[in-house]
């Protein structure tokens, strides 16, 4: 089964921020259908459901990679319950706050990668990761949110923890399976995982009113999912770990955007500093040597 043509550094890279512009935009999808009644457990099905359904059978193909998939599906079940608690947060808090906070999974993804797989992080990327983290601290210092509100705060931390996993194993365990697989599988776990919380809720709650909702399912599982998965796994091996997390970090600029456009939310100064600090990681991240993994798909 041959994989998709895989593309160059620079183009590598540059997928990576498309994709990461399009779960930026995620916040206005998922409270749109919150809003609306969704419980978020729902929404994140529905983003994960559309992949699933369309690529996970691919994976008979190459059923001999017992091992492989079952890293991909085992992920896919963190990511999925994780994710959860991202849509929870944004809920709650202004996106820009929730958005931070989500934005310290590179941490997570260095962190990963050291501890399962002996990817010892670069001085810079160290250093990158810590201003990320620093960013976050800055918009959840004591006043900056209503003390009831921190215990969703720190629960919304098992998105980050759950995608920085994602992106260690991605690099480090899913590449001898072709990038259409790796989505669908890791989407298929995602489902499983919500699966026992879809169950025990009323269908009415699952199902959008009108046609704007349907529309926001759409959007969330095919603008905010599929078709950046599409890029980001093809992409984030070629650029390694350490690249992968701090380019994928420009979505929060796009969730700032999203939080002042789409739901009338100010930009503070602590904010604007935090978000200068995600992107001055992002150029501080060096990245590793680029290798080929056209040739193991062949």
């Amino acid at each position: 089964m041959r994989n998709l043509p895989t593309p160059g550094l620079g183009l590598a890279t540059l997928g990576v921020v498309f994709a990461s512009v399009c779960f930026g935009l995620v916040p206005l999808f998922a409270r749109s259908l919150t809003d609306a009644g969704m419980p978020p457990h729902a929404v994140a099905f529905a983003r994960y459901l559309l992949a699933s359904a369309l690529l996970a059978l691919l994976a008979w193909r190459v059923r001999d990679q017992g091992r492989t998939l079952f890293w991909a599906l085992g992920v896919g079940v963190l990511m999925g319950l994780g994710w959860t608690s991202y849509v929870s947060a944004v809920q709650m808090v202004p996106v820009s706050t929730a958005g931070v906070l989500y934005m310290t999974y590179p941490a997570f993804a260095l962190l990963f990668a050291w501890l399962l797989f002996g990817e010892r992080p670069a001085g810079r990327a160290i250093f990158g990761a810590a201003m990320i983290v620093a960013a976050a601290a800055l918009v959840t210092t004591p006043g900056a949110v209503a003390p009831e509100l921190l215990p969703a705060l720190l629960l919304s931390l098992a998105a980050p923890a759950g995608f920085g996993l994602g992106i260690a194993v991605l690099v480090h365990r899913l590449n001898t399976i072709p990038v259409l697989v790796r989505i669908g599988v890791v989407s298929l776990g995602s489902v499983l995982g919500l699966l026992p919380l879809v169950l025990a809720t009323p269908v009415a709650q699952l199902l959008p009113v009108d046609g704007y909702g349907w529309l926001m399912v759409l959007g969330i599982g095919l603008g905010t999912a599929l078709v950046p998965q599409l890029f980001y796994v093809l992409c984030s091996p070629i650029v390694g770990t350490a690249r992968t997390a701090m380019a994928g970090s420009i979505e929060l600029p796009v969730m700032f955007a999203v939080g002042w456009l789409g739901f009338g939310e100010s930009l503070h100064p602590a904010q604007a500093v935090a978000c200068v600090l995600v992107l001055a990681a992002i150029l501080l991240t060096p990245a590793r040597q680029p290798r080929s993994i056209a040739a193991e798909h062949d």
